[in-house]
């Protein structure tokens, strides 16, 4: 940041100390044309002059046309001559002061590595139209054995996105690919290689997905008494699998771990009767506590439901949310 210094017992007024230190900083280049002044209180800070002082330097320079004023912005230096000569206006300018100072830096970089201007505009095209495409289509792929976690995650990022997303097996993902070579395929960390391999050489990018560290789940599940039952119900068998192992590796065989795909009426009911607790997936929440709705009379104690909200780290939902432009 360029330092500003002012001579309070100097014969020469404050005011124009600054004034000609300002004109000299933006007339060598120290603030190149639409680079941001410092505001009134940065130089407040600085200089040690009253806000109202500077205001009125920057009116001086503003008047002279060196500087302009961008509302509820700041300050910038005003493009002088042919800088601007012909160079296309646009609202976002106003939107975006900083956004043709951004165009203009990565076009200079561009064209230091030898591009031409026709080469960049090929550059920038391609890729614009690459983001769209990609962003005019969410597939979740899961494997077909464990379609219920993409179903899980599908349904998460629908309601996260407030986009439709495409529910397709690994195993189908070529064929889906083959019918529309675009969009954005997501998936977790555990598949995201074996899409990757299908969807590459299409020219379709994969992004994988972090999981949701189950954080406040583990320390309930921790809290459990000895000997206790806890139930795991999904429409993911992978997801009780995974489960299941975490649980055991916390408490080993001072806890029972009991689970149920979500379709598994009997073994569904046995853990109603049985369990102490009992961790489920939305999609799972209704079947659960009509279960144990249905066995309330053959019940001591209602079993304590845990509702696993999240499959998808929330993170994870809005880098995804930026790379479709989303936000």
């Amino acid at each position: 940041m360029v330092q500003f210094k002012i001579q309070l017992d100097s014969d020469i007024p404050a005011s124009n100390q600054l004034f000609n230190q300002i004109r000299f900083a933006i007339a060598s280049r120290q603030f190149p044309p639409g680079e941001k002044l410092p505001s009134t209180r940065a130089l407040a800070m600085q200089t040690g002059l009253h806000r109202n002082t500077i205001s009125k330097v920057y009116e001086r320079l503003e008047e002279l046309g060196i500087v302009e004023s961008h509302a509820g912005s700041g300050i910038y230096v005003k493009e002088q001559g042919h800088e601007g000569a012909g160079r296309i206006q646009s609202p976002l300018l106003q939107k975006y002061p900083q956004a043709d100072k951004v165009v203009q830096t990565s076009i200079d970089e561009l064209m230091q590595l030898g591009c031409t201007l026709n080469d960049v505009r090929e550059l920038f095209f391609k890729e614009i139209d690459w983001r769209l495409r990609s962003s005019a289509r969410v597939l979740v792929t899961a494997p077909a054995q464990d379609i219920g976690i993409g179903k899980w995650m599908s349904l998460e990022l629908e309601e996260s996105l407030g986009m439709p997303v495409q529910l397709v097996s690994l195993e189908e993902l070529d064929a889906a690919l083959d019918k529309s070579p675009f969009g954005t395929v997501v998936t977790t960390r555990y598949f995201s290689g074996l899409a990757e391999a299908i969807a590459a050489p299409k020219f379709v990018r994969v992004l994988p997905l972090d999981i949701y560290d189950h954080a406040k789940e583990i320390e309930e599940v921790k809290q459990l008494p000895k000997d206790s039952c806890l139930g795991l119900v999904s429409i993911s068998t992978g997801w009780l699998r995974a489960s299941e192992v975490i649980v055991n590796s916390l408490r080993g065989e001072d806890l029972l771990v009991v689970t149920a795909h979500l379709d598994d009426a009997y073994k569904l009911k046995a853990i109603v009767r049985r369990a102490r607790a009992i961790g489920c997936d939305p999609s799972s929440l209704s079947t659960v506590k009509a279960a144990i709705q249905a066995n309330r009379e053959d019940l001591i104690r209602a079993p304590k439901v845990y509702c696993i909200e999240n499959y998808i780290d929330k993170n994870s939902i809005n880098r995804l949310k930026r790379e479709l432009g989303l936000v």
